[in-house]
């Protein structure tokens, strides 16, 4: 099977990336699945990297073979100059050893922020020292240099909670330079949910498409159209679907998520691997 290619890879990816330094706003490059690099004049957030083939190897022989759709746009070794990096859930396309080790690396000075009732299970995965990360729950936030970072619910199939209480599953809400990002992790619905996101006056929401269909034997997201209200709900001034062309067991067509957006009067930007959107 032929590789959806990537419009931006490698080097030439890489050097977009250096070479943008956005007067106002952010700029905004998909980097496959949930991955997503936002980069504003004083401030660089990478969502959820999994920018390997570690899935595709480790259930090559398997009834649940991961099948990769997409071109691998970059490495983690080849970013540099990102300040913050986020894990939304244990999940290895939301937690992998194989991006993030050689992305700490190239970036010695990046922070780290994920659920604190996952921190003993990260710390083992990517082999840093426990107290690295920064752990947040629900309602909490946190200053990470120009940018603010806020944690919220997220329904991967359900809140769940450990003994203390913690979401294990969380979505951010990132403040940067002007500009307020959504990223939801992977996430169903969720009773109250978008009188929760509302207040953050969201421009950027990200949101996954894959649906969820209990014949693939993997915890689900929303589907497209529930995507596009969710956006339009919570007054998202721009929507971007996540979650699709990377693995052939576990994708949708972005159409229903586009039929629904423009029925409903939602803007909205589908991405292709590698490409960047400028967000004024």
């Amino acid at each position: 099977m032929s590789l959806i290619p990537a419009v931006l890879k490698d080097e030439t990816l890489r050097a977009d990336i250096d070479q943008t330094v956005p007067v106002s706003g952010v700029v905004i490059w998909w980097l496959g699945q949930s991955t997503f690099l936002v980069k504003a004049r004083d401030g660089c957030v990478l969502f959820d990297p999994y920018l390997s083939d570690s899935l595709t190897r480790k259930y090559h022989d398997t009834d649940k073979p991961h099948v990769r759709m997409t071109e691998l746009a970059i490495r983690g070794d080849q970013l540099t100059g990102v300040d913050l990096v986020t894990s939304t859930h244990n999940h290895t396309d939301h937690l992998d050893a194989e991006t993030l080790g050689p992305l700490i690396d190239a970036n010695p000075n990046i922070t780290m922020v994920i659920p604190e009732a996952n921190r003993a299970f990260v710390a083992k995965r990517i082999g840093c020292v426990a107290d690295w990360p920064i752990g947040l729950n629900d309602s909490e936030s946190r200053v990470v240099g120009t940018m603010t970072i806020h944690a919220v619910p997220a329904a991967h199939n359900t809140v769940d909670r450990d003994e203390m209480g913690r979401c294990k599953y969380l979505g951010y809400v990132v403040e940067i330079d002007g500009t307020t990002v959504y990223h939801s992790g992977d996430t169903l619905l969720y009773p109250g949910m978008a009188e929760l996101l509302r207040p953050f006056a969201v421009d950027v929401a990200i949101l996954p498409i894959n649906g969820h269909r209990p014949e693939r034997r993997v915890s689900g997201n929303l589907f497209g159209d529930q995507a596009a209200q969710l956006a339009k709900e919570i007054g998202a001034k721009v929507v971007i679907p996540c979650h699709f062309d990377m693995f052939t067991f576990n994708t949708e067509s972005p159409k229903l998520f586009v039929e629904t957006c423009e029925a409903i009067g939602q803007p909205y930007r589908v991405m292709r691997c590698g490409e960047p959107f400028k967000v004024a």
